[in-house]
């Protein structure tokens, strides 16, 4: 059955980049339809049946907003995403209030919105492999591995959530059952958990954990989060109300921890996991002790060739007198060495004297 998706703005690059995107679903159902403004597209609207609108806000005419009402009209169940480069709040709000799936500002995150596209028109998009019959069960029931969707389905019948997400570490919702208060800002808050999923996994590692334990809980919004990560690739997203309070806080992280265990076996079942790379201690290089440190420098030292003007000092050192060992040799060096000179140069000694023949030998008289 063909799907109608009516794709509205009047800049006409906007309308390519929108049509070039939605042909990357390479579904030969979908069939697309242009209208750079509101009156033109309420022709399309009354020519076939439209499953999905997506429009501009700001048109030539009359808003989005107002679109929206004029196409539901026709087509009560049309599903409507809203694309604005406006910051104005009063814009934001009535966008909101209109009931749209989702909303994007520019420039549209592309993944994001294909994202949106395929929950709109119930496309089944998922990166998951079929799952397979265990050929070892005795019946179909016993083999089947248990269904993700099923998973959350089940955790949010017996803990009465709003919705249960899992989420890919790339921001893609790969299983869901139910939805967030307010849908149009499912996207943003899933790309900031998206972030918070990428910063577990960098303190996980430098804390060197094997596995990524770690919890954050938004309390007391639209609607009370839970945010857990299943591995490296995959988080659960729990929403709903009073779920953080005093009374609930435990009992809901314990069925959170309980359904993550089942995730992790479905994953696992299926091939689908992304284990966490910890840090192992051994791999890390200690930075060495200061000790060690200057024994190393030392041992360089020694082994280092002297250069040429040292290497002279060094020899030229060898030949002088032993420095004295202490005080007293050393005025015994300085009297040997110094006692003979005479005060005055112009005096000699009796010694020097006799050997000039100045002074007769009185031993051979």
């Amino acid at each position: 059955m063909d799907s109608a998706v009516l794709l509205v703005d009047d800049n006409r690059d906007i309308l390519k980049l929108l049509k070039s995107t939605l042909d990357t679903l390479k579904r030969p159902e979908l069939k697309t339809f242009e209208a750079p403004s509101g009156e033109e597209a309420l022709l399309e609207s009354a020519r076939r049946k439209i499953d999905l609108l997506i429009t501009d806000y700001k048109l030539p005419g009359m808003s989005g907003v107002e679109l929206m009402h004029k196409v539901r009209a026709k087509h009560p169940e049309v599903k409507v995403i809203l694309i604005s480069g406006m910051s104005d709040k009063k814009a934001r709000e009535e966008m909101i209030g209109a009931g749209a799936m989702a909303i994007f500002d520019k420039p549209i995150p592309l993944a994001d919105f294909l994202d949106a596209v395929e929950r709109g028109l119930g496309f089944v998009q998922t990166i998951f492999p079929p799952e397979k019959l265990d050929e070892k069960s005795d019946t179909k029931a016993e083999a089947r591995h248990v269904r993700l969707s099923d998973l959350l389905a089940n955790f949010r019948q017996d803990y009465n959530t709003q919705a249960v997400f899992l989420i890919s570490e790339r921001g893609r919702v790969q299983a869901r059952a139910g939805s967030l208060k307010d849908s149009s800002l499912e996207v943003s808050i899933v790309s900031a958990l998206t972030a918070i999923h990428q910063a577990s996994i960098k303190v996980s590692r430098n804390n060197h954990q094997e596995n990524l334990d770690s919890y954050h809980v938004f309390q007391a919004g639209d609607s009370d989060l839970l945010f857990i990560p299943v591995d490296s690739l995959y988080a659960l997203l729990v929403a709903g109300e009073s779920l953080a309070n005093q009374e609930n806080i435990f009992n809901t992280i314990t069925g959170v921890l309980a359904l993550r265990r089942e995730v992790q076996k479905t994953l696992r079942n299926i091939g689908a996991t992304g284990e966490l790379r910890s840090i192992s201690p051994k791999t890390v290089p200690l930075p060495p002790r200061q000790s060690d440190l200057k024994k190393s420098q030392t041992d360089r030292l020694k082994e280092t060739a002297p250069a040429p003007e040292m290497a002279a000092l060094l020899e030229a050192s060898k030949s002088k007198p032993k420095a004295p060992a202490n005080l007293d040799d050393f005025w015994d060096q300085a009297a040997e060495q110094h006692g003979k000179k005479p005060a005055n140069a112009k005096v000699i000694s009796l010694e020097q004297a006799k050997e000039m023949g100045i002074f007769p030998d009185q031993d051979k008289k």
